[in-house]
C-alpha cells in the first residue's frame, strides 16, 4: 500500500492530463494514470481503463484500491469530440460523446465515492470547457456533456458535503493540445484575438488550478465552476 495520498487521474497519459499528473505527483500524491490503452508510463503506475464501461471502472477501481489504496483524489479528465454542424451531427455521435465526457466522469465519480465514503474525505475534480457555459458552433454534443457535468459536480457537492467530500469542475478555455496545434493559424489567431489575454493556455496552467483544488487549501470550496480560459468565457 502506498503511504501517500493516492490521486486518480483519467484520460492522463497526455495533454492536459499528464500535466495534471505530473504536477501532482511534484505535489507528493501518488499519482494512477488511467488510460483506455495499456501503454506504461515512465515514473507512474497505469491502469486501463474505459470510462464508457461500467465493468472496466469497477476493475480499474478494484486494482487500484487492492494495490496502493483508496484514492482520495479523483479528476475525470478523459473525453473526446465529434464535432459537426448540428444538421449533419448523427444520434450515434452525439451519444458516443455524452457516453464518455458525461456518462463516462459520471461512472467514475459514483464508483470512487464508494471508497471516499469510507475514508470521509475526498475531492472530485471534473474537467469541463468554457464552451459549456459559452456554447460552441458545431459543438452542440460536447457543450451539452461538459455543461451536464456542473449539474452533476454540484448533485454531488450538495449530497456528499457533509461527509467531507467536494466536487468541482474545472472549466479550461483553449489550451496548446494536439488537437488545438492542428488549427490553421488564421484560426488560431482568431480565437486568440477573441480571449482578453490574448492568447492560448498551456496544460500546466490548467494543472496548477487543480493542484490548488485537490489541496487542503481548497478544503472549504466545493460546487464551484473555475474557469482558467482568459477571461473568453467571462460573464457566462
Amino acid at each position: 500500500m502506498s503511504q501517500k495520498p493516492i490521486a486518480f487521474i483519467t484520460g492522463a497519459n497526455r495533454g492536459i492530463g499528464f500535466a495534471i499528473a505530473t504536477t501532482l505527483a511534484h505535489d507528493g500524491f501518488h499519482v494512477v494514470i488511467g488510460s483506455r490503452s495499456s501503454e506504461i508510463i515512465d515514473g507512474f503506475d497505469c491502469v486501463q481503463v474505459d470510462v464508457t464501461s461500467s465493468e472496466s471502472v469497477e476493475k480499474a477501481f478494484t486494482h487500484i484500491e487492492n494495490t496502493w489504496g483508496i484514492p482520495e483524489i479523483i479528476v475525470c479528465n478523459a473525453g473526446m469530440t465529434k464535432d459537426a454542424l448540428v444538421m449533419r451531427m448523427s444520434d450515434e455521435d452525439f451519444d458516443d460523446v455524452i457516453d464518455a465526457n458525461l456518462t463516462g466522469s459520471f461512472r467514475i465519480a459514483r464508483r470512487a465515492t464508494k471508497g471516499l465514503l469510507k475514508i470521509k474525505k475526498g475531492r472530485l475534480i471534473f474537467i469541463g470547457s468554457v464552451v459549456a457555459l459559452l456554447g460552441s458552433a458545431g459543438q452542440v454534443s460536447y457543450a451539452a456533456s461538459k455543461s451536464g457535468l456542473v449539474g452533476m459536480a454540484r448533485s454531488f457537492a450538495r449530497e456528499l458535503g457533509s461527509r467531507g467530500i467536494t466536487a468541482n469542475v474545472i472549466a479550461p478555455g483553449f489550451v496548446e493540445t494536439d488537437m488545438t496545434a492542428n488549427l490553421e493559424e488564421k484560426r488560431r489567431e482568431e480565437i486568440a484575438g477573441s480571449i482578453p489575454l490574448g492568447r492560448f493556455s498551456i496544460p500546466s496552467e490548467i494543472a496548477d488550478v487543480v493542484s490548488f483544488i485537490a489541496s487542503d487549501k481548497a478544503a472549504y470550496i466545493t460546487g464551484a465552476v473555475i474557469p482558467v480560459d482568459g477571461g473568453l468565457g467571462m460573464g457566462h
